[in-house]
């Protein structure tokens, strides 16, 4: 395996399944999570702001015994007094771990080949193309509940963004059948979908949300403008008009679907009040999951050097 995990299937099928099962033991019995940071830093760098992600991250760090280094993006001048590339190679020469949120999934891709000889991974907490620590986070959360993942039937209604990228991604590395619901022009990158396939994936593209989440097993959603698409926002409420999961669309479901969100939630926007805060919502849930996940994520990815 690659010392970097900037998707979902960046690891294999049997890393995914390791890092699952440890996430939600560990969980169960935090006495059992081993210290493999103990003396070690993890760097975490964030141009775009951040709530969960960096506290999941941080806390993932200190429970493993390690110290997290967070800094922000203009303290560290990416592309302005440094290269992406010589920002790693010297944080690499401090870290265990580098961990970083961009706008643009390249910086990643340049942190993770320079340090690629040393074996430091490089984890991606959010790019313009994809959003794999909360993936992890969804699988762990929806394997709580469900037990198994195969063949349960998971609808995203809403932006085809880097979150439905990994969620696809994700799905497909575990059995589950994704179903898509995004306005014309919004849709998920054809390249994305044709990932997931390719690793056996089942992915149903449909513009009416009504009809996509007919027999899925779950809902999810995410807020139609994403960060650095601001000026986007009057354009795309009215191109996302009639895809705001509400009481109504749930009902469509007979009223047995989880409802899950990345969050941070615009209510009454991509979502209703009355559903993220009702009794099949596990977004809370979910949120709490992105420190379990990521904390068996850095002990999955620190195997390879021991």
């Amino acid at each position: 395996m690659k010392p970097r995990f900037l998707d979902v299937d960046d690891l294999d099928h049997a890393g995914l399944e390791r890092v699952l099962a440890r996430a939600i033991a560990w969980k169960v019995d935090p006495a059992s999570v081993e210290p493999v940071l103990a003396g070690r830093g993890v760097a975490a760098l964030f141009e775009k702001p951040s709530l969960r992600t960096r506290v999941s991250t941080e806390m993932a760090v200190a429970t493993l015994g390690g110290h997290p280094v967070s800094l922000r993006g203009e303290e560290v001048g990416f592309g302005s007094r440094e290269t992406p590339a010589d920002i790693a190679r010297t944080l690499a020469g401090y870290c265990a771990v580098i961990t970083a949120r961009v706008f643009d999934h390249a910086v990643l891709e340049e942190m993770a080949d320079a340090v690629a000889s040393r074996m430091t991974p490089v984890v991606n907490l959010l790019s313009d193309d994809a959003h794999p620590c909360q993936a992890l986070a969804d699988l762990m959360t929806l394997r709580e509940q469900w037990g198994s993942l195969e063949g349960r039937r998971l609808a995203y209604v809403g932006d085809g963004n880097n979150m439905a990228a990994s969620l696809a991604i994700g799905a497909a590395m575990t059995g589950m059948e994704m179903v898509l619901a995004t306005p014309s022009g919004y849709e998920l990158d054809e390249e994305v979908v044709a990932r997931a396939r390719n690793l056996g994936g089942s992915v149903e593209v449909h513009s009416v949300p009504h009809e996509a989440v007919q027999g899925v097993d779950a809902i999810y959603t995410d807020v139609w403008t994403s960060m650095g698409q601001e000026e986007e926002a009057a354009a795309r409420r009215v191109a996302f008009e009639g895809f705001c999961v509400d009481e109504a669309l749930m009902d469509a479901v007979g009223g047995k679907a989880l409802f899950l969100h990345c969050l941070p939630a615009h209510r009454g926007e991509e979502v209703a009040d009355a559903v993220i805060d009702g009794p099949n919502s596990v977004v809370w849930q979910q949120a709490e999951n992105r420190m379990h996940a990521i904390r068996s994520l850095f002990v999955e990815l620190l195997a390879e050097d021991a």
